[in-house]
C-alpha cells in the first residue's frame, strides 16, 4: 500500500472564492479532512461541490486525536488538515499532527493560500517589510502588559490577532506599553462588511469604544519603534518587564540584573514587586 500524505491546506479567511485551485484539487482527492470546525469547513466544501469525509480536529482534542490520524497516515490515507480560516499552525491547531506525521516519516505538504497576516501587511500603509507576528496575546491584563512591554523596543512592525470584544482593552494596553504609534485595525477581512481602520493606537481606541459591540476576530498591525528609540539603553523597569514577560523568576532576574548593572539585587527585587503591584 502506498504511503500516506498529510496536506496542510490554507482555506479562505472570509470570502469563499479566495481558495486556490490546488487547494480545491487536494480537498477533492483526499481520503479524510481533519477540520478545526467541521461546520465551517462543510460550508466551504458544499460551496465548491466537494463531498469528502470530515473529522473534528480543534484545540481541545488536538493532542488526543493526533496519534489516531498519524496511524491513518501510516496505513496509506491521504489526509488534509484545515482550520476555520487561513493556514493551520498559524494561531490555529496543527503543530501536534504535523510533528507526529514527520516523526512517523509521513510526507507533509504545504498548500499555501489566504492569510490575515499578509492581507493586513499588504494594505497597512505602514513600513512593514519586516514584521513580527505575535498572534493572540494573553487575555489577562498583567500578562498582556508584560508581553507588550517586552516588545517596546522592537523596530519591526508588530502584527496581532485579537477578539473584537477585547479590542478596546488591547488598544489601551498597547498605547500604554508602546506609545501612541501608527496602527491599523482590520475587521471582517475579505467579507462583505470588511473594514480597515487607520490612525494611532489612541485614536483607534477612541473610535472603537464609540461603536456598538464588535464581533469576531480582528487583525492589528502596529508600527515598530523608531530606530533612534530602538537603540536607547533599556531602563531598569524595561529590563524587569522584559525578563518577566520571558518567564524569568523574580529572584533569578534580580540577581542577573544586579550582576550586570552593579545595583543591589534587593533593590531590583523590590522594584519588580512594585511594578507588579505586590
Amino acid at each position: 500500500m502506498p504511503g500516506g500524505v498529510l496536506y496542510v491546506v490554507a482555506t479562505p479567511i472570509g470570502n469563499l472564492e479566495d481558495v486556490t485551485l490546488r487547494a480545491l484539487a487536494v480537498l477533492r482527492s483526499v481520503d479524510l479532512i481533519a477540520a478545526e470546525d467541521t461546520r465551517r469547513t462543510r460550508i466551504l466544501l458544499e460551496h465548491h461541490g466537494i463531498a469528502r469525509p470530515l473529522t473534528s480536529y480543534h484545540d481541545a482534542v488536538e493532542r488526543r486525536r493526533a496519534p489516531a490520524l498519524v496511524e491513518r497516515l501510516r496505513e496509506g490515507a491521504r489526509v488534509a488538515l484545515v482550520s476555520d480560516a487561513g493556514t493551520p499552525g498559524i494561531a490555529d491547531p496543527g503543530y501536534h499532527l504535523v510533528r507526529g506525521a514527520l516523526a512517523a516519516g509521513i510526507p507533509v505538504v504545504p498548500i499555501p493560500g489566504p492569510s490575515a497576516v499578509t492581507a493586513i501587511v499588504s494594505v497597512a500603509g505602514i513600513p512593514a517589510d519586516r514584521f513580527v507576528f505575535e498572534g493572540f496575546l494573553p487575555a489577562r491584563a498583567g500578562q498582556r502588559a508584560a508581553r507588550l512591554a517586552a516588545l517596546a523596543r522592537e523596530p519591526r512592525a508588530l502584527v496581532f490577532l485579537e477578539a473584537a470584544r477585547r479590542l478596546p482593552a488591547f488598544l489601551a494596553a498597547a498605547a500604554d506599553a508602546l506609545g501612541d504609534r501608527p496602527a491599523v485595525v482590520a475587521r471582517e477581512l475579505t467579507k462583505r462588511f470588511e473594514e480597515i481602520l487607520r490612525g494611532t493606537l489612541g485614536s483607534l481606541r477612541v473610535e472603537v469604544e464609540t461603536r456598538a459591540a464588535l464581533r469576531g476576530e480582528v487583525t492589528v498591525l502596529i508600527g515598530g519603534v523608531p530606530e533612534a528609540a530602538a537603540i536607547e539603553p533599556m531602563t531598569l523597569d524595561d529590563e524587569i518587564r522584559a525578563g518577566r514577560a520571558a518567564g524569568r523568576g523574580l529572584k533569578e532576574l534580580a540577581a542577573e540584573i544586579a550582576r550586570r548593572t552593579g545595583l543591589s539585587a534587593r533593590d531590583v527585587y523590590r522594584r519588580a514587586l512594585t511594578l507588579e503591584g505586590r
